[in-house]
């Protein structure tokens, strides 16, 4: 009969090969977490609640820092939310309720309260969130900015009126 021993030699090369193999796991898992998104609800990237549509006054532009968006109340009633990313190099644009207007700071480009471009050189529009509102509670998905040639009214969105 044979006796199957295990070397120290053996055992050392075994331990060192498992530990290798755990670390090397453990930094691919790190590495995966690093570049896998991170979408938070409520935050930029996800869906954002806005609050309640009644509470936000027609002709209002109010900004959502976190979600990188101003949502417009249009004149007549309805929402708009615009991303605040200008069109021409990314700079972001704020609000200028002095004159009414958006104004990139970086290239001085313009754009009307519904995004349409007055002063280039600003290519097109504002970018703009799909809006959708239930219950009466404005809702903006700011997963994905959508590009527009051009404003349109079908890009308003209103909220129902109650019977």
């Amino acid at each position: 009969m044979t006796e199957n021993t295990l070397s120290r030699r053996d055992f050392l090369n075994i331990a060192w090969g498992a530990a290798g193999a755990l670390a090397l796991v453990e930094t691919g898992g790190v590495v995966l977490s690093f570049f896998s998104p991170r979408v938070v609800e409520g935050e930029f990237g996800g869906v954002i609640d806005a609050g309640a549509a009644d509470t936000f006054a027609v002709g209002s532009v109010t900004p959502f820092t976190q979600g990188r968006f101003y949502l417009v109340r249009m004149p007549d009633g309805g929402f708009l939310a615009l991303y605040r990313k200008c069109t021409h190099l990314g700079c972001v644009v704020p609000w200028n309720p002095a004159e009414g207007r958006f104004v990139c700071p970086c290239h001085a480009s313009a754009f009307e309260i519904d995004g349409q471009v007055i002063n280039p050189p600003a290519p097109r529009p504002l970018d703009r969130f799909a809006v959708t509102i239930v219950d009466g509670i404005v809702r903006v998905d700011t997963g994905t900015p959508i590009q527009r040639d051009r404003t349109s009214p079908d890009d308003l969105v209103y909220a129902e009126v109650a019977p």
